[in-house]
């Protein structure tokens, strides 16, 4: 899978989103192990201890957790997991929303566009 970093944002940020991204949308199932650390880091380009770093932050939400000696996997908690999709959902919205009553859209408007583009993208 490709990496594609933005200047102006932590690299370790962007490792924790495209991460829970890779989780969310099941590119990792849960209960998968996950790559190594290095592994992990090489593929991406970038130092092991920011990948680490990332790693911890996803532990510390609890989308990863560790087996002492087998290494790392994605939760299989459910209930997390669909969280997740939520959370997700309502971040992508609300950045749609802000940007959409940037360009001097009504809520309504947003609503029957977004209506609209299910209709025919379906």
């Amino acid at each position: 899978m490709e990496w594609n970093f933005k200047s102006g944002v932590p690299i370790y940020s962007q490792i924790i989103d495209e991460l829970t991204m890779r989780i969310a949308s099941r590119a990792y199932a849960p209960g998968e192990k996950l790559p190594s650390v290095r592994d992990l880091a090489m593929d991406a380009g970038v130092n092991p201890n920011t990948m680490q770093r990332a790693l911890a932050e996803l532990e510390r939400r609890g989308l990863v957790y560790t087996e002492r000696t087998s290494g790392r996997f994605v939760t299989k908690d459910e209930t997390i997991l669909q969280g997740l999709n939520g959370a997700l959902a309502g971040r992508y919205i609300e950045e749609l929303v802000d940007r959409l009553e940037k360009i001097g859209m009504e809520r309504s408007e947003i609503a029957a566009a977004i209506a609209d583009w299910l209709a025919r993208n379906n």
